[in-house]
């Protein structure tokens, strides 16, 4: 049994196109099921930033996944009645499109017979969008699943507050007038404030960026680290964009006015200029800033993956193969944000490969001091050994191979799509430089971690 992942999209501020090919290699004993599932294309609506964006204001999350998979329909010539399932990612849910891989399925024209759902798992859904895209494929249930994610920061859902609802909803169920007008007469000016979505962690009350100010200041990263990091994020993504490299980026047509045709995030500036930035999150000391973290975005992904036999009976090409993937938790107080470090020793181990045989590294940004974190405690005897059951340290991955045509900080973080950007750019990478094996690894809320490794396809 065989499968192949064939194509995927992404889309954010409406993107780019993405193709890239997953399958395990011959190590049958580690993972029998993965054994040649393939990544054939992917697509990327282009990633938009989000802050006031009035540009996105009247759309819905689902539209900008339907254009993710409408672009994948395009870009492949794949008859849309050759897809046996749709699975895509989500985390701030759209109340009226909740399963929203239907909804798009249905807009981007799929037959209504294609069962679709939605999965969510914060940062990474999108990886498990299409890691249970390999496991129906892998159970023989399917051939050809479409992944994907979406996440629309540009129109969040906003609620009345619970006492006004809890009003709300008894007064729909009084049936008397003097009753409807007791509980009118409850109503209190503070009842009207709004609710807005939750950006603290449920378990801990603390944010994401108080958590990577005080990891960057665990591991003893300092600001200038920090900003120089997200410095060489920009530079690195405007030099991928300029030079054609982000070819998964598709344009998208924002009904009524213009068309958003590239990433707009990138915005290399100056160290001096982000020096001149205060702390966001610990203040007044703190060292996580807006300009070392990754921004709002809105965008989607969608990634084809399909058996080996199916794709090549179709005549498709397969750009990379899926050789093992992990996740893995760990305590979200003190260690939210490190799940690459505990995910990219496990999913090595797993596959058989060491930390020298990956020829590129594709991690999350979702903050500088984040990344610098993990990289530090991967550099670390006393962290493995005392957090993790290690003998010796994992080893960081080098520089020259790390996030080389930009991350999350520049490029932006759709919360649900990131994770199909970071294989699609790994597949890429591995073909513009000649690499044999790729490894993925993100971060995400809850305390959670995801690592993938990728195998080239042979050209």
């Amino acid at each position: 049994m065989a499968s192949m992942l064939l194509t995927s999209l992404r889309s954010s501020p409406l993107t780019s196109v993405q193709a890239a090919q997953f399958g395990k290699a011959s190590q049958v004993s580690t993972s029998l099921f993965l054994h040649q599932i393939y990544l054939a294309e992917i697509i990327l609506c282009v990633f938009a930033l989000s802050v006031f964006v009035i540009r996105y204001a009247n759309l819905m999350p689902h539209d900008l996944a339907r254009a993710a998979l409408q672009g994948l329909l395009n870009r492949t010539g794949l008859p849309k009645d050759a897809v046996d399932y749709i699975v895509y990612g989500t985390v701030i849910q759209e109340v009226k499109t909740s399963n929203v891989a239907r909804e798009a399925a249905l807009g981007a024209g799929f037959s209504d017979k294609t069962p679709a759902h939605t999965v969510t798992m914060a940062c990474i859904s999108s990886n498990q969008a299409m890691t249970t895209a390999v496991g129906l494929i892998a159970a023989g249930q399917c051939d050809a699943v479409v992944a994907g994610g979406v996440e629309f920061m540009s129109d969040v859902p906003i609620r009345h507050s619970r006492k006004m609802r809890k009003t709300m909803l008894s007064l729909n169920k009084a049936k008397t007038l003097g009753a409807r007008l007791s509980l009118l007469g409850s109503i209190r000016l503070a009842h009207l404030a709004p609710e807005l979505p939750a950006v603290a962690e449920f378990s801990t009350a603390e944010t994401m960026g108080h958590s990577a100010d005080r990891l960057a200041a665990a591991f003893g990263v300092s600001r200038l680290e920090q900003d120089e990091f997200a410095l060489r994020s920009h530079m690195l993504a405007k030099k991928a964009q300029d030079s054609g490299l982000l070819s998964d980026v598709i344009s998208f047509k924002v009904p009524g006015k213009d068309i958003v045709s590239k990433d707009n995030g990138i915005r290399p500036s100056t160290m001096e200029q982000m020096a001149k930035l205060k702390p966001a999150f610990i203040k007044p000391h703190g060292t996580v800033t807006a300009a070392n973290s990754s921004f709002l975005t809105d965008g989607a992904s969608a990634v084809l993956i399909m058996s080996e036999e199916k794709a090549l009976a179709m005549g498709y090409k397969p750009k990379a193969y899926l050789r093992d993937f992990v996740y893995v938790s760990q305590d979200p107080k003190d260690q939210l944000l490190l799940g690459p470090t505990y995910a990219t020793p496990k999913v090595l181990e797993k596959s058989g490969l060491t930390l020298n045989d990956i020829d590129v590294f594709e991690f999350h940004e979702a903050f500088a001091g984040q990344i610098m974190a993990n990289l530090k405690a991967m550099e670390s005897d006393w962290f493995a050994q005392t957090y993790m059951g290690r003998k010796t340290k994992v080893g960081a991955p080098p520089m020259e191979k790390f996030n080389t045509w930009g991350g999350s900080l520049s490029l932006g973080h759709p919360f649900a799509a990131t994770g199909c950007r970071l294989v699609t750019t790994v597949a890429h990478r591995l073909q513009k430089e000649g690499g044999q094996y790729g490894l993925v690894a993100a971060c995400a809320a809850g305390g959670q971690g995801h690592a993938m490794v990728i195998e080239a396809y042979p050209q």
